[in-house]
């Protein structure tokens, strides 16, 4: 990437060939995969760290990852401080949902806890039409009951099992959508890159803020703990697995639309499941199956309708940053 706008400024006739589309799909499809390494990993860490230094572990690395690419392209210039106010609101955003989907993943399979947070879209359609004014028809609103349907059949026996935390990939779900308008609004102004530098840094800020606050506390949330060998290694695995995805994501998003690849983003609850299985034996019963499946359908009806209704869907941002 060359050009702070690239992300943002009408598709030049060169990257609308159909291989440089093939290479966005095949980067996407790697992005989709790698991704729930970061959950692994995470779940392997909370065994002995405390949910909000995990988190921390990822903004760090987040932050160190494009630190190089921000001074590469020079796009410290881009730094705006009238707009630091928004940076400081997405990142605490960012660090709620990190910090709620790690905690979920302490005592829940990954990817139930994925399926759930699948509901993102159908929360981002819904706020786009209240907050942004998109209009949205009553097919899509069906669609995002549908999907909530879907995500009521995985966190019910969840629920069950293990409490209200079984609700926390919602809140996720939430901060990540706010995170997603927010983001679409500012990457018509910022750099891609600096703005994801940003947003690193400023979880880094609030997780270490928590964790002071939480120091001796003996959460297991927020009381922080001197990681050993095995943890140690499980940290640097959520840091490098989040920047490489990361990465992927962005130069994905470079060479395909954004509505051309949002449905390979499904593919991270096979994925999951895959990892789930052979690292923790963890294997979705039919009923969370159900509730997957018409997850995956109501949000892929949704971007199928923005595609027919908008040229751009109420998804779309040019700054793709998974939660967790």
């Amino acid at each position: 990437m060359t050009n702070a706008n690239d992300m943002t400024s009408p598709r030049s006739p060169a990257l609308s060939l159909p291989q440089d589309v093939t290479t966005g799909l095949m980067l996407m499809f790697v992005a989709v995969l790698i991704a729930p390494l970061i959950d692994i990993f995470s779940k392997l860490a909370t065994s002995t760290i405390p949910s909000a230094q995990v988190a921390a572990a990822r903004f760090l690395f987040q932050a160190l990852f494009m630190l190089p690419f921000v001074v590469w392209r020079g796009s410290f210039g881009t730094f705006s401080w009238r707009q630091t106010g928004y940076h400081a609101l997405r990142g605490g955003l960012l660090t709620l949902s990190m910090i709620s989907f790690v905690t979920t993943l302490r005592v829940m399979e990954v990817a139930d806890a994925i399926a759930i947070f699948f509901v993102e879209p159908v929360i981002l359609t819904v706020l786009s039409s209240i907050f942004l004014k998109e209009v949205i028809g009553w097919r899509r609103y069906t669609a995002c009951a549908v999907g909530f349907f879907g995500a009521m059949l995985i966190i019910q026996p969840s629920f069950q099992e293990v409490g209200f935390v079984a609700l926390l990939p919602l809140v996720t779900a939430l901060c990540i959508a706010i995170f997603a308008m927010l983001t679409r609004v500012l990457s018509h102004r910022e750099d891609p890159w600096s703005m994801q530098l940003q947003t690193g840094l400023w979880g880094l800020l609030f997780c270490a803020i928590a964790l002071w606050l939480g120091k001796g506390s003996g959460s297991n949330v927020f009381d922080v703990a001197m990681p050993d060998t095995t943890a140690a290694l499980f940290l640097l695995g959520v840091g490098v697995s989040a920047a490489v995805a990361g990465i992927l994501s962005v130069y994905a998003y470079r060479a395909a639309p954004a509505s051309t690849l949002a449905p390979l983003q499904y593919f991270e609850i096979v994925s999951a499941t895959i990892f789930g299985w052979s690292v923790f034996g963890h294997f979705p019963d039919p009923i969370k199956w159900l509730g997957i499946a018409i997850i995956t359908a109501s949000g892929l009806y949704i971007l199928w309708r923005e595609r027919r209704v908008a040229s751009r869907p109420v998804s779309d941002t040019s700054e793709m940053t998974r939660a967790p």
